[in-house]
């Protein structure tokens, strides 16, 4: 800062016969560097300025050590320092200097150095450095970083015994040994760095798919709102030219969510659009934009990728209700209602339940929670002759996962994979039964054998898999001709080869 603060910042000022002195040339630099420095501080939030080289993102090397690259980027610390990184940089971190497990942090700290360095072998009076380097260097921390002189670019808890860095598989939820990015500040910027091309692409599609909501509401699909909320959103903060690469991601992933909620939506209440092939691609490509979101690439080629996908999935939208009414109010004469009959398309939207209600109104019939058996709960399992047989392999295992909504639940479980689980449950003669599993749902994709007292009633197939919100409670209904009695065997018996079979909690349910 210059020592004129209070009275103002002086500025050389040059005059003929004006005899000028070292001191006077660095007073000259420094007010320059105070300014920018100054405005640095007021007009800019500090943090990773995006849209330079490879913005300071941190990740993994494929030699698999304790080693990370940082790309090339720009940032500005707290009091105002330009961090220029011009090229990438490996920084490898030594575990012997950190007592793990324990979070160590990735900072870029401002530095400069005197060089260009010379001497006047005339006269060696006259000698000093020609230049000042103004540079930053990457270090490795195991305080939390302070603003005011460090920028944080990644952090990451290693555990003890850690041999390898990996990047995260969830960058949203980062694990141990995993570059966790969630905390680097964001430098403040003006105004909108997008190619008018991309952006005037980016307009229209956020209007193809506002059109497409509105049509989805206006056949009775309320969820469609949220979608169509989410453009008017983004649109407008595109006329306020806010929208480039800085936070386009965060923008979509808003919406991918919402248009996730409306298949949800879709398969739960209204299925003549979900039994159509058109609607299967839908939920798709919902899946393939929450990976492209997931992996945290965020660049030009992503966002690219993300548009074509965000375009076709808007297209098999419209294709899917082609042909379907519009909502209108019709009078008609009361018609006698038929006795609702179970159906398993009923429990579509149970799937994504974080916490399964002891009674549930689903279309038409309220289910009860009749029993339940709590997995790796020595009482409960006993209490229900729980057993894992004929498995070629069988584990425990303790996941904390997320649902759809995003509710983060921790829970214990077995897995098998081949053979068979077999439990007895406690009902009611005569009616439906639901057996309601919660399950780890990036191992999906196989079909089980449901069998009562040793008779084969059905396949259940578990279609599908998600990498991001992994929790799912899979349904299998047992026809109430099945039961027979108060007291039932289960089988659950795995027909996919090499497929990990898990369960997590059981619920058991039947209607009023």
């Amino acid at each position: 800062m210059s020592d004129q603060k209070e009275t103002g910042y002086k500025r050389i000022n040059f005059f003929k016969g004006f005899l000028t002195t070292e001191r006077d040339w660095n007073d000259a630099e420094k007010y320059h560097i105070d300014k920018r420095m100054l405005h640095n501080r007021l007009f800019h939030s500090p943090g990773v300025a995006m849209g330079y080289g490879g913005d300071l993102r941190v990740t993994a090397r494929a030699r698999g050590d304790l080693s990370v690259e940082i790309q090339p980027g720009y940032a500005i610390d707290g009091v105002g320092h330009d961090l220029m990184l011009f090229d990438a940089a490996i920084k490898n971190i030594n575990p012997e200097e950190f007592r793990l497990p324990q979070t160590i942090y990735v900072v870029l700290r401002f530095y400069e150095e005197m060089s260009d360095f010379i001497a006047y072998k005339e006269n060696l009076e006259y000698k000093g450095h020609r230049r000042v380097l103004e540079s930053c260097k990457i270090e490795v921390s195991q305080t939390e970083p302070d603003i005011g002189r460090e920028v944080e670019l990644c952090r990451i808890y290693l555990e003890k015994g850690a041999n390898r860095v990996r990047d995260a598989r969830d960058a949203a939820d980062p694990r141990a040994n995993e570059i966790d990015m969630r905390f680097v500040p964001k430098a403040g910027r003006a105004g909108s760095f997008m190619h008018p091309a991309q952006r005037l692409r980016l307009q229209n599609l956020l209007w193809q798919i506002r059109k497409g909501g509105l049509e989805y509401s206006r056949r009775g699909i309320h969820s469609a709102n949220n979608v169509i909320q989410c453009c008017n959103t983004a649109l407008m903060l595109d006329a306020s030219n806010m929208v480039d690469l800085r936070n386009i991601f965060d923008i979509f992933y808003l919406l991918i969510e919402s248009e996730g909620e409306m298949a949800l939506d879709i398969d739960a209440h209204h299925p003549a659009i979900a039994q159509k092939k058109e609607f299967s691609e839908y939920r798709r490509h919902v899946e393939i934009l929450r990976g492209l979101i997931a992996e945290g690439k965020f660049n030009l080629e992503a966002f690219q990728n993300m548009l074509a996908y965000q375009g076709k999935l808007n297209e098999i939208a419209n294709q899917a209700i082609a042909g379907e009414k519009l909502l209108v109010e019709v009078k008609e004469e009361p018609k006698e209602e038929k006795p609702k009959v179970a159906n398993i398309s009923d429990w579509e939207g149970v799937k994504v339940m974080p916490y399964p209600k002891e009674s549930m109104d689903l279309e038409g019939l309220t289910w009860v929670l009749v029993d339940e058996i709590k997995i790796l709960d020595n009482d409960s399992e006993a209490k229900h002759a729980f057993n894992i047989k004929e498995a070629k392999d069988s584990y425990r295992s303790r996941q904390k996962l997320k649902y759809p909504d995003g509710t983060v639940i921790e829970g214990v479980g077995r897995a098998h994979v081949g053979g068979f689980a077999e439990f007895k449950v406690n009902v009611t003669a005569g009616r439906p039964v639901v057996i309601l599993r919660r399950m780890d749902y990036v191992y999906g994709d196989y079909e089980l054998e449901m069998q009562v007292n040793n008779k084969a009633i059905g396949v259940v197939a578990c279609t599908g898999t998600d990498r991001v919100h992994r929790w799912r409670n899979w349904p299998a209904m047992i026809p109430a001709e099945q039961v027979t009695d108060s007291t039932l065997t289960i089988k659950q018996v795995a027909l996919t080869a090499g497929r990990d079979v898990n369960m997590f909690h059981i619920w058991v349910y039947q209607p009023k």
